[in-house]
């Protein structure tokens, strides 16, 4: 005779949710270096973050280029939840081995955000398989190249039309120090040459200081910087000098 689980939802999404599946994950992505730049073994990251939605059940598990798209639920409406797996440079090889000391994991992408893929992977699938999907999608977007400005990530799937079908918003769980934003932030980025002429110490006056032609653009950018800074947002942003 089939027992009927009474628990409360809460109480069964945090048990499911605390079970040891999402730590073997974020550890497993850890100890590969997907370091960018230059953009390395990003083949090996997608691969390990497709068995495990395989693993588990998605549908549509596919791979786009370097990127990695599945989808839980039924109906038209699509919440994304989207992240990435590329991690700055490590100051040394011993980062990518993720070790636990008491409550808390470390090593090389375990905030930003290797965690985060692992717990978007498995609350979509505690929520469908909870039957809270029946009028809705999840869409899991797993990308690279964030930290460079998405060129073979979300800027790729954007340009071919593959993000924001039916969308009604998107969660991405990057570091906030544990508190919800409700935000779109910008970034500009650019790359600048100031060309000199060297010369020898001693008669420095034949050269030209390229250090020191770069200066007034600086001070512009700082001028820049303080502009930026000044502007507000009516959304929810804790702490407010965020």
């Amino acid at each position: 005779m089939e027992t009927l689980n009474t628990k409360p939802i809460s109480s069964r999404l945090r048990q499911r949710l605390s079970e040891p599946a999402m730590l073997d994950l974020t550890q497993r992505l850890i100890a590969i270096p997907s370091e960018n730049p230059p953009g390395n073994q990003y083949e090996e990251c997608a691969r390990v973050l497709s068995d495990e939605l395989d693993r588990i059940g998605f549908a549509e598990v596919r791979r786009e280029g370097a990127c990695v798209l599945a989808s839980a639920g039924t109906g038209p409406r699509t919440l994304y939840f989207s992240g990435h797996y590329d991690v700055v440079p490590a100051q040394s090889r011993d980062q990518f081995q993720p070790r636990v000391e008491g409550a808390n994991l470390f090593g090389r992408g375990s905030s930003d955000m290797k965690s985060g893929l692992a717990a978007m992977i498995h609350a979509a699938a505690a929520a469908r398989d909870e039957g809270l999907l029946k009028s809705g999608r999840i869409g899991i977007v797993l990308v690279p190249d964030e930290e460079t400005a998405g060129p073979r990530g979300s800027r790729d799937l954007d340009a071919r039309g593959l993000l924001a079908r039916d969308a009604v918003g998107m969660l991405t769980p990057e570091p906030t120090g544990g508190v919800i934003w409700n935000a779109n932030r910008g970034a500009i980025s650019l790359r600048a040459t100031m060309r000199g002429k060297a010369a020898h110490v001693g008669r420095q006056f034949e050269g030209v200081n390229a250090f020191e032609r770069a200066l007034p653009a600086m001070a512009r950018l700082m001028d820049i910087k303080k502009e930026v800074e000044l502007r507000e947002t009516h959304q929810n942003i804790t702490p407010a000098t965020a």
